[in-house]
């Protein structure tokens, strides 16, 4: 096996904490895994067989509904975990992970989580640390599907994804990797002929530039505008 670089991961939220030695250690039992953009880095159900952190490219976290309706949950960018369903007590992963570019993971086996957990305790106080940040998100979102209009849902969705993976361009903010309106409208509990008519108008508006699987935040400012406006403010 591949000895693998701790330069790579040193810096990333799991590995907080730990030294050169340490590192060396955890990697000794990880290997590197390409995943063409599409294929499943895992799939809903199935046997959490192991837990991975995402090296280079996008991965969307999806669940099927017991009605068969698809949901998108969320995005992972580079240096974010996933598929630690052994670390919340899960013996399946509960959704299914989808390359959504050419991406490298690291993965590790999940019969090596007890431990490597046991000798290296901040191992799992990042992973928890993670989780709650992802709980944080799950809380917001929840709201947001409960008491916000479709049009705020939609702004809040694009402005977190430009957060999390936004790359400066000359004309503002563009996701940087693949998202289609489809994905956008399993985010925000909508339908795609929805989402399609928002993005036109604020498109017609200069707020944004979509092309195929491209979004450009144009007007990020005016988004936050929209995203958290209450009822009252809107236009009559």
């Amino acid at each position: 096996m591949a000895t693998i670089d701790t330069s790579l991961v040193a810096k990333l939220p799991l590995f907080a904490g730990f030294g050169p030695d340490e590192l060396d250690a955890i990697l000794q039992e990880a290997r590197s895994i390409r995943v063409p953009k599409n294929g499943k880095v895992f799939e809903q159900g199935e046997d959490a067989h192991s837990f991975f952190v995402l090296l280079h490219g996008h991965v969307r976290a999806s669940k099927v509904t017991p009605a068969g309706e698809q949901v998108v949950v969320r995005y992972v960018s580079p240096g974010e975990t996933l598929g630690v369903a052994m670390a919340i007590g899960l013996q399946r992963y509960p959704a299914t992970a989808t390359a959504v570019d050419d991406s490298i993971v690291l993965a590790w086996p999940a019969a090596a989580w007890p431990r490597l957990v046991e000798r290296y305790p901040t191992l799992a106080t990042n992973t928890l640390r993670t989780v709650g940040g992802r709980l944080q998100e799950t809380h917001s979102r929840v709201i947001e599907m409960s008491t916000q209009q479709v049009e705020q849902r939609v702004a809040h969705a694009l402005l977190r994804l430009a957060k999390q993976s936004g790359r400066k361009v000359e004309n503002g903010v563009q996701i940087d990797f693949p998202i289609s309106r489809q994905d956008i409208a399993q985010m925000t509990g909508t339908t795609l002929h929805t989402v399609s008519r928002l993005l036109s108008g604020w498109e017609q508006r200069g707020l944004i530039e979509s092309g195929r699987q491209k979004i450009v935040l144009r007007e990020p400012h005016q988004l936050v505008v929209l995203a958290e406006q209450t009822p009252e403010a809107k236009e009559p």
